[in-house]
């Protein structure tokens, strides 16, 4: 797929991890961004997943969640042992990653951050992840993903 590398594509393919590429022409500054990139690729919202970056305790740390709830950041900061957390200021989320907003993608970081993948993800044969770049998913198995990020799996999301 020419032209859709980005650094978390090259991992997956280098890493030998099964995945597809999925591009999709969604507005990031759309009302309901996640359910609208669902539909555009034709798949339950359940399995399409945000990476969010936060801070818990102030280390940055990236909750993945479906697009369909909410981060709990109280569930997220005893995930990983933390008191308190809250959203990350975009530019350092954008900083640390390597990724704007409507393309950080778990994957592939600039700086390899502690992540949480909600335990959801483990419900579904395979996931959709941002691949790093707004306009373009990765799909693949919940397992590479949470192997490929040393994530931590818990149940981080809240409803709706």
């Amino acid at each position: 797929m020419a032209g859709q590398g980005t650094p978390a594509t090259a991992l997956l393919t280098k890493r030998k991890i099964v995945h597809r590429t999925h591009p999709y022409d969604v507005s990031p500054d759309a009302a309901n961004y996640g359910a609208l990139v669902a539909a555009a690729l034709g798949v339950p919202p359940e399995r399409v997943f945000k990476s969010l970056v936060t801070e818990v305790d102030g280390a940055l740390t990236v909750a993945v969640v479906p697009v369909t709830g909410e981060l709990d950041l109280k569930a997220l900061a005893a995930a990983v042992g933390g008191k308190r957390s809250a959203m990350a200021d975009r530019a350092v989320a954008e900083r640390a990653t390597g990724y704007v907003r409507g393309g950080i993608s778990p994957l592939g970081q600039r700086r390899r951050l502690p992540t949480v993948v909600d335990v959801s993800a483990l419900n579904h044969p395979t996931v959709y992840v941002s691949a790093g770049r707004r306009g373009l998913q990765v799909e693949l198995a919940p397992e590479d993903l949470v192997a490929l990020t040393d994530a931590a799996t818990a149940p981080i999301a809240g409803g709706g």
